[in-house]
């Protein structure tokens, strides 16, 4: 069964109604509107871009035409924060053959990027957006030249099925330990570049992420909770250290993958894929004292149940659940696990499903201390200016949402899309969906 985005708060009461969720709401969300200081570093309102992979640049790992295109369209749209999109620190770790890859012969190109969208930013808004890098390595996902060339820290039957990862895939911890020295070298290098800030990237089952769930891998990254965030808590603090108070370090960060132990972080043994937020709240704490800047939280995997992290209208299959639900795992989840580190800003994500009342809602959680920020995600594709629009006052104009119906991550899929809003974007977007998706020229 399709469910509508609501396009009115009308509609939205509505789906709450049928679906037995209830959510804080705002109709002052003026806090939307507020500055704050991270690390030094001002910004300007309390609306995030979320990291967006395009798949487009170049085969170099540079961003191209419409990588550009997209940053600039960013920047113009007036959010605070703009978290460019998952670059990797290893090339056997990139997730596609046109990933972001940052290197001596890339640098360049990103140090150039940043300064365009600072530039843009100003002439559009008058203030600079706040820029973070997302640091990564695909892991399982990896697919450097195109074909799958997974790199695992266990197997798992989930995945695998009756077709396991050859045991050859699974990283050794010496392999291990110079990715977390690439991740630490790659913040420190994102600085000189001119990012604000540098994500280690540990969320929807990429490297990072499979080893929190780690529990029956040996040596020194498996087993205890010490071992399986050893590479997130020790690059978070080393990066930390190197780079300075005046940088931001924080982490996109899983707190819930919604699979049952052992294969999920954040669930409990034999309570199926129940959310259990023990290790969650430990973690953020240790990152806390770690010297993390800033946490963006999220939950589940867009492979395997993107229904958990990006509840839609329309997807690839049916979902067990209404979309509200999934709404109100991820921002309730992220409500409880701030209030350990409440000192900590925290970003939300899963809210485009909730359509032009988004700002709404997250002004009356943000009024209860649950988050600090609103992210959003398949949103800025579809509505670039969004967050202009909430900022100006004006309501969110229902022609221009995003109606969560999935077309983009169904070019992401498909060998050499390049994915973005067939919609709302229509021009550039609909003859490529239209190519990779249909097999139409």
């Amino acid at each position: 069964m399709a469910y509508n985005v609501p396009q009115s708060k009308e509609a939205f009461l509505q789906l709450c109604q049928e679906s037995g969720t209830t959510f804080p709401y705002s109709e002052d969300i003026s806090p939307l509107k507020e500055k704050m200081v991270i690390a030094g570093k001002t910004v300007h309102n309390r609306i995030v871009y979320q990291a967006m992979e395009g798949c487009d640049g170049t085969f170099d790992g540079a961003p191209d035409e419409l990588t550009k295109r997209r940053y600039l369209r960013f920047a113009r749209g007036g959010a605070g924060i703009i978290w460019f999109e998952a670059t990797a620190v290893m090339g056997e770790g990139r997730a596609n053959p046109r990933q972001m890859y940052l290197t001596k012969k890339t640098q360049d190109d990103f140090k150039r990027i940043v300064c365009d969208i600072k530039e843009e930013g100003i002439k559009a808004n008058g203030f600079e957006p706040v820029v973070i890098i997302q640091l990564t390595h695909s892991g399982r996902y990896s697919k450097p030249k195109g074909t799958p060339a997974p790199l695992i820290a266990y197997n798992n039957p989930i995945f695998e099925k009756d077709n396991p990862i050859d045991k050859s895939r699974i990283v050794t911890d010496d392999y291990l330990d110079t990715l977390q020295e690439a991740l630490i070298n790659g913040a420190v290098w994102a600085k000189e570049l001119g990012f604000d800030g540098a994500d280690i990237k540990s969320c929807h089952r990429y490297l990072l992420s499979e080893l929190l769930s780690a529990y029956e891998r040996e040596g020194k990254y498996g087993g205890s909770f010490e071992n399986r965030t050893r590479m997130l808590t020790g690059a978070v603090k080393q990066a930390k250290i190197l780079t300075g108070k005046d940088f931001i370090i924080t982490s996109r960060l899983n707190v819930y993958d919604g699979f049952p132990y052992p294969y999920g972080f954040a669930v409990r043994e034999g309570c199926g894929i129940e959310p259990d937020f023990t290790e969650s709240k430990r973690l953020v704490k240790q990152l806390a004292c770690d010297g993390i800047d800033l946490v963006d939280m999220t939950m589940g995997n867009p492979y395997f149940n993107p229904h958990v992290n990006r509840p839609y209208s329309k997807g690839g299959y049916e979902p067990p659940e209404h979309p509200m639900f999934g709404v109100q795992r991820m921002l309730d989840g992220i409500g409880e696990i701030k209030q350990e580190i409440k000192d900590i800003p925290v970003i939300s994500s899963g809210i485009s499903f909730l359509g032009a009342v988004s700002a709404n809602v997250c002004a009356g959680y943000i009024n209860e201390g649950k988050f600090d920020f609103a992210g959003y995600g398949r949103q800025t594709l579809a509505y670039p200016d969004c967050a202009n629009a909430i900022t100006s006052g004006d309501n969110l104009d229902p022609k221009k949402l995003c109606i969560c119906c999935s077309k983009c991550t169904e070019i992401m899929r498909k060998p050499g899309g390049t994915p973005g809003c067939v919609i709302r974007d229509n021009e550039v977007y609909a003859p490529l969906y239209k190519k990779f998706v249909l097999g139409k020229e």
